[in-house]
């Protein structure tokens, strides 16, 4: 156990953020003292450039990055230590207490929240459908693809687009799942699939990348954010209130500038109104 000298730093600086001794002590001592005691912040993060990506120098970088670590200087935490993982192996691993936290931003479903917990979204957008040039197959809608048996979507899966999908009469054999981003635009450039189903930001540049982009705009608001375990809900908490500042004062949409992230000031006002996981999921904590 700590002694009190060794508590009055991380004391003072978790109380600067609003956050009691008391709270921090009875809910979630553990994640904070062995993050102190290892000197690191663990994070599962995956390559999605501009947002998380390294450097040629080996460096983490993007605006992801660049926000988190801006949240957890002001919690008192050092820089993340990324841990660059396949998506299928970061619920497992945050289950497994691999690492302290996904910061690669899962899309909030009900599904997940029945396992875990998300701080406030920093990301939220609407479906796309994403197809070759000039959109041969004329598509608008996931319900468009439905209607027509021989026309194959790229999902990544599992995923909400996917239960979407489903849910919208897609049948399982029309459906071509993909790993990532880049996988599902590669199956439509490759002509394997007619469409590829992922937020209308997710592909930074639709053009150079050989798609177009058609939002549905049938498709729910979907939201994405960093995840945690059920048992760590003051560092939820504490993460999404230094979140929610640098979403509210500019931060986020200069960090997306500076990065070349696209739609940031799109997104900055959007955010500004969900501050939390069941603003787009009621059940979700």
């Amino acid at each position: 156990m700590y002694v009190k000298l060794k508590f009055w730093l991380p004391v003072l600086l978790i109380a600067s953020a609003g956050y009691s001794y008391l709270a921090f002590a009875q809910s979630d001592r553990d994640l904070f003292a062995s993050i102190r005691k290892a000197g690191e912040v663990k994070v599962a993060s995956a390559s999605i450039p501009p947002y998380q990506f390294v450097s040629p120098e080996g460096k983490p970088k993007g605006a992801g990055i660049e926000l988190q670590n801006m949240v957890l200087k002001a919690m008192g935490l050092p820089e993340l230590t990324p841990l660059w993982l396949d998506w299928n192996a970061m619920t497992p691993g945050l289950q497994a207490h691999h690492f302290d936290y996904v910061g690669a931003g899962f899309n909030i479903t009900e599904e997940r929240c029945k396992v875990v917990i998300f701080s406030r979204p920093f990301y939220a957008a609407l479906a796309a459908l994403h197809v070759l040039p000039g959109n041969p197959k004329h598509l608008t809608t996931v319900a468009d693809i439905a209607r027509s048996p021989d026309t194959k979507l790229a999902v990544i899966s599992p995923d909400l687009y996917e239960d979407y999908a489903l849910k919208q009469g897609v049948k399982p054999d029309q459906i071509v799942r993909v790993p990532d981003v880049t996988a599902g635009v590669a199956t439509v450039v490759g002509h394997r699939a007619d469409a590829y189903i992922v937020s209308q930001f997710a592909v930074t540049d639709p053009a150079k990348a050989g798609v177009e982009v058609v939002v549905d705009k049938q498709s729910p608001l979907a939201a994405s954010a960093p995840m945690f375990r059920k048992d760590d809900v003051a560092f939820r908490d504490a993460f999404s209130r230094q979140l929610g500042i640098l979403i509210e004062n500019g931060t986020y949409e200069k960090l997306w500038a500076k990065y070349g992230a696209p739609h940031g000031d799109e997104m900055a006002p959007l955010l500004a109104k969900l501050t939390k996981a069941g603003d787009i999921v009621p059940s979700c904590e």
